[in-house]
């Protein structure tokens, strides 16, 4: 059962850092939440009012406090578990729509600030789609090239630059076809991966079911949100374009969402997401999001706590970008890694990570010869191994070490 606490004025509700599971929502008095801004180290301060909940995100994420929260007056908050939140929740539609709407925003204020200080460039939408169409053009990704122009072509049929985009589709083609003649074999059976969570199983969501080969685009960075999906089968690469560059983000794998911030502030997309296999997605359009989700407290909650876990993740990342030893800032993406790729055995301290110092410069916001200088260093030291397209950590309590003792190094 949900339990009113009374707190006296100045008494501390949790600390930063702290592990603790409930969330709670304010009922009467005033509590100040504060913390530390991740790239000025100055405080951060919000005050909650009466009826608004506080530690949600750390609570369904299942991570540390980000924040201490501090009675200002005399204060009764109600605490509940997971379970009873995710009751409440999912019995209250206007709740749904306005906590989505919130973690989207600041989910979206986060990848600016991580933007703002990798200096990427900014560009209209335009020009952006046709810089990720390139850079899969010069990658040789020619499907996936194709795939962008012809987005282009249907989202922006009077641009100036449609009979050039015309002829790059068409070059791009040409050599997409030839590939295709040369590795042509049996695709992958879309049947053949790992079922989806039932919820979605159900012959009501059938006709949202799309099909995708491999290499096909699904969305194209730049382009308008009007839809979003669920992955029922395969997996799908998620890839950011900086600075003309092409960078392999994350693996999207069965039962993730991908393509819903657009959906809830009308934004353009913030990454590309090509099918990596034969895909199956439930695509949903934006007309019947908030009937789908507010019909559907599963997914509501699902996506719910897909914010926590992103906003938390880019938030680490953030931390790592604004770090001023390099030692510190390699480290760390390591244990970003190691944090969300989780070890079968954890009691195991040796970790395989499928990245490339390539893949380790853009985590870090480093140049590729200042992050092969660093990572020399951990070899030397045998720290960590570099095999082709991964690297061997040999110890990541090792690497913990290194990050907590260098990390505030200015």
């Amino acid at each position: 059962m949900p339990k009113a606490i009374q707190y006296t004025k100045g008494s501390i509700i949790y600390f930063d850092g702290d592990m603790d599971d409930r969330v709670f929502i304010m009922q009467k008095g005033a509590v100040l939440l504060t913390s530390a801004d991740i790239e000025t180290g100055a405080p951060v301060s919000e005050q909650v009012r009466s009826g608004e909940f506080f530690g949600v995100k750390s609570a369904l994420g299942h991570f540390a406090r980000e924040e201490t929260a501090t009675a200002l007056v005399t204060t009764v908050a109600v605490a509940l578990t997971v379970q009873e939140f995710e009751v409440l929740f999912s019995n209250n539609k206007s709740l749904i729509m306005k906590m989505l709407r919130v973690f989207s925003n600041q989910l979206r204020q986060i990848h600016r600030k991580t933007e703002s200080i990798l200096k990427s460039r900014i560009i209209d939408q335009q020009s952006g789609m046709l810089t990720v169409a390139k850079s899969f053009y010069d990658d040789e990704q020619f499907r996936s090239a194709c795939d962008v122009y012809l987005k282009f072509m249907r989202r922006f049929p009077d641009s100036a630059h449609i009979d050039a985009v015309k002829k790059w589709y068409n070059a791009a083609k040409l050599r997409a076809d030839r590939l295709a003649a040369m590795n042509r074999g049996p695709l992958e059976n879309p049947e053949d991966f790992s079922s989806s969570l039932k919820i979605f199983d159900l012959p009501a969501f059938s006709r949202f079911a799309k099909d995708y080969e491999p290499g096909e685009v699904i969305i194209s960075e730049f382009e308008p949100g009007d839809s979003f999906y669920f992955i029922q089968k395969g997996n799908v690469q998620l890839v950011k374009c900086v600075n003309g560059t092409k960078k392999n983000l994350d693996i999207l794998r069965p039962g993730e969402f991908f393509g819903e911030m657009a959906i809830l502030d009308n934004s353009p997309r913030s990454a590309t997401c090509v099918a990596s296999g034969a895909v199956r997605c439930l695509e949903f359009n934006k007309e019947n999001f908030a009937l789908l989700i507010t019909g559907n407290p599963q997914m509501a909650l699902l996506l719910l706590k897909l914010f926590c876990k992103r906003i938390y993740d880019q938030k680490r990342r953030l931390k790592i970008l604004v770090i001023k030893d390099l030692q510190a800032k390699i480290a760390g993406v390591f244990l970003l890694l190691d944090e969300m790729n989780p070890p079968d055995n954890p009691s195991d301290k040796q970790r395989t990570f499928n990245v490339t110092v390539s893949d380790i410069a853009h985590w870090a916001g480093l140049s590729y010869d200042v992050t092969k200088e660093e990572i020399t260093y951990f070899v030397e030291r045998q720290r960590i191994k570099v095999l082709g397209n991964s690297i061997v950590v040999s110890n990541i309590n090792d690497i913990q070490r290194i990050y907590e003792t260098r990390c505030d190094i200015r």
